[in-house]
């Protein structure tokens, strides 16, 4: 099974007035256009994904959508508090495991540093590994 694991796109500041929930923090505009940058080369690239995965912070799902649209994959989103910050590591392999048909091609969209443990956990059984992604970073795990 192919893992991309996709940290959503640049989002509003932390603490920023305007959203006093941290879950509500939209896209910037610039994050909004490097996402639709990112989904039109992996479409050129012929990248697809049988189910995308994303956590429901606003940040993060808007990145997911905007993927699943660019590449022309709709209805493929499910949305799972499992890759929300406070998400749980078992929980989502129980997800995937649960998957049916079993995918080939899975889409994770989420958050640091909950993104680079599980990229850590999946590759070395623990947290030693843990890079952080950028915005938007993608990364790819076979």
């Amino acid at each position: 099974m192919r893992f991309y694991l996709l940290r959503h796109g640049e989002a509003a500041e932390p603490g920023d007035p305007r959203y006093p929930n941290d879950a509500d923090r939209p896209l910037t505009p610039k994050g909004i256009q490097r996402t639709k940058l990112l989904a039109h080369a992996l479409r050129q690239l012929g990248v697809a994904f049988d189910v995308i995965l994303s956590s429901p912070l606003v940040r993060a799902r808007a990145t997911a959508e905007i993927v699943e649209r660019g590449l022309h994959l709709h209805g493929r989103l499910e949305l799972t508090d499992h890759l929300a910050p406070s998400g749980d590591f078992q929980k989502l392999v129980a997800q995937l495991d649960d998957l049916r048909p079993a995918p080939k091609s899975v889409l994770l969209v989420g958050h640091e540093p909950y993104l680079s443990w599980l990229i850590s956990l999946l590759c070395a059984g623990g947290q030693s590994l843990a890079r952080p992604l950028k915005k938007g970073g993608l990364c790819r795990l076979e």
